[in-house]
């Protein structure tokens, strides 16, 4: 496996920003900043994309009117953004990402909690989600062949997202300033890689379920995430015990007839089951309950499922809106190696009957539950999604590669110098507590803070909580 790449390579950059400036209600400046970045920090000559960044300022401290306050910079870096009809705001998905632009600062409780502490906020959209330069199929097509898109997908890694991110500092803070990091989920992977490339920039990192697995492929990470979905599923249908027949009175509908949802998509017994993701988030069961009662519902009173239902189901499933999700999602964990469609090999390796396919089970007695999958990508996804049918040999190029360069340096983590404050939970369905654990005993000076009762998403969910208690660990507070 190649060395990591930490050549200093920003100095030269001519970022051209631009920005727009407004305030909101509720005690926020905003400056909405767009910076002019290399595609590829290794050839430039391969062209420049967008990347966009949303500036929070409260305006009680800004004193300026123009550059944005000169109070010290947290950045953000998202890990899933997506919309849950069942709540009044959009909302983070407890999913990890990558793939999502970050919301409204406002909508956002993180914000406040940096205010009160005296930061200014920068919440990044990563190359590619967002405003900056998205990646779609529409997007993606332009890029020439299958390769040259599997080349293009491969430049959007965290290692160019934390390039992007030194790009900016060293272009908006004042020369020698450092600023401070918090990543939630794939966003505290992508700060583990920027402690490993560019610790110079960072003067503290805090992670919330964001500690990365130091693998060189999925393969492990699926063999026990899928432990941890087998047992949140437990937890589902304890709960709501009549939910095992409905699911499998959906599951004989759609094995029997063709339902193409809203965005001309199929949903199959597989799609249905991969609304099992929302599972490891708190209210995540509550909602995909509701959708089951929904849709049992629809086919008890009608024998078919209406488009309201559809439509709902759609709004919990965003490969299609946000596509990096799924064609990047397996090579966030290769370092030298392939992926393979790792989560679907794990699958096909496991004990039959296998209890998460419908396949293996319809001949299961009715008071036998059929399981949910979690966040894993399936090669089945690039059929059923309408849009990320149209990436099905680009994601069949990216599963192949394994030349991937490294995203973590061990050795610069075990000299690390930067305070780093972590946030486990022990009840993870998307980020194994083992695997976490090690990453934050291998970086030096590194405090946690572990818990059993919070999930993936109690960072919104629980803002206070879980900032609290890192803001304690910061700080020196003991018992």
């Amino acid at each position: 496996m190649s060395k990591m790449n930490r050549t200093k390579i920003y100095p030269a950059l001519q970022l051209q920003a631009e920005s727009e400036t407004y305030r909101v209600t509720g005690g926020f400046k905003i400056v909405d900043r767009w910076f002019q970045v290399p595609l590829d920090y290794f050839n430039p000559a391969k062209g420049s994309i967008k990347i966009f960044a949303r500036n929070a300022i409260p305006n009680k401290k800004d004193d300026d009117g123009t550059t944005g306050g000169k109070l010290p910079y947290f950045i953000y870096l998202q890990g899933t953004y997506a919309p849950n009809e069942y709540e009044n705001l959009c909302l983070d998905n407890p999913i990890g990402g990558p793939g999502f632009g970050c919301g409204p600062p406002s909508s956002h409780p993180v914000t406040d909690f940096l205010f009160e502490k005296g930061y200014q906020v920068l919440y990044i959209d990563q190359r590619g989600t967002g405003m900056s330069t998205p990646i779609t199929s529409f997007t993606l097509a332009k890029q020439g062949s299958v390769r040259e898109q599997a080349d293009y997908v491969k430049l959007f890694r965290a290692d160019n997202i934390v390039r992007d991110c030194e790009a900016i500092r060293l272009s908006l803070l004042p020369e020698g300033e450092k600023w401070s990091v918090i990543g939630q989920s794939f966003g505290g992977f992508c700060a583990v890689t920027y402690l490993s490339l560019h610790p110079e920039g960072l003067k503290q990192v805090f992670t919330t379920g964001g500690m990365p697995p130091l693998v060189n492929n999925p393969d492990e990470v699926y063999r026990r995430m899928y432990l941890k979905v087998k047992s949140r599923n437990k937890v589902y249908y304890e709960k709501y015990p009549r939910d095992i027949k409905r699911v499998r009175d959906i599951m004989k509908y759609l094995e029997n007839n063709e339902v193409f949802m809203p965005s001309e998509g199929m949903l199959t017994p597989e799609r249905f089951l991969s609304l099992g993701l929302a599972f490891g988030g708190h209210g995540g069961i509550d909602s995909v309950h509701i959708l089951v009662q929904n849709a049992a519902s629809d086919l008890n009173q009608f024998g078919a499922l209406t488009y309201k239902t559809l439509s709902s189901i759609e709004s919990h499933q965003s490969f299609d809106t946000n596509p990096i999700y799924a064609i990047g999602h397996e090579m966030i964990y290769c370092q030298g190696e392939s992926s393979r469609w790792s989560a679907q090999r794990v699958l096909e390796d496991s004990s039959k009957p296998s209890i998460f396919s419908w396949e293996d089970m319809k001949k299961a007695e009715d008071t036998e539950p059929v399981y949910f999958t979690g966040e894993m990508i399936y090669q089945w996804m690039f059929s059923d999604f309408a849009e990320l049918h149209k990436m099905e040999e680009v994601a069949e190029n990216l599963a192949e590669y394994e030349d991937w360069p490294k995203l973590y340096d061990e050795e610069v983590l075990a000299q690390n110098q930067v305070p780093v404050f972590a946030a486990t939970y022990i009840e993870d369905m998307y980020v194994d507590y083992e695997f976490a654990r090690e990453t934050a005993g291998k970086i030096n000076g590194a405090k946690e803070f572990m818990t059993n009762v919070m999930f993936h998403n109690a960072l919104r969910s629980k803002t206070e909580g879980v900032l609290g208690e890192l803001w304690k660990l910061k700080v020196g507070e003991v018992d």
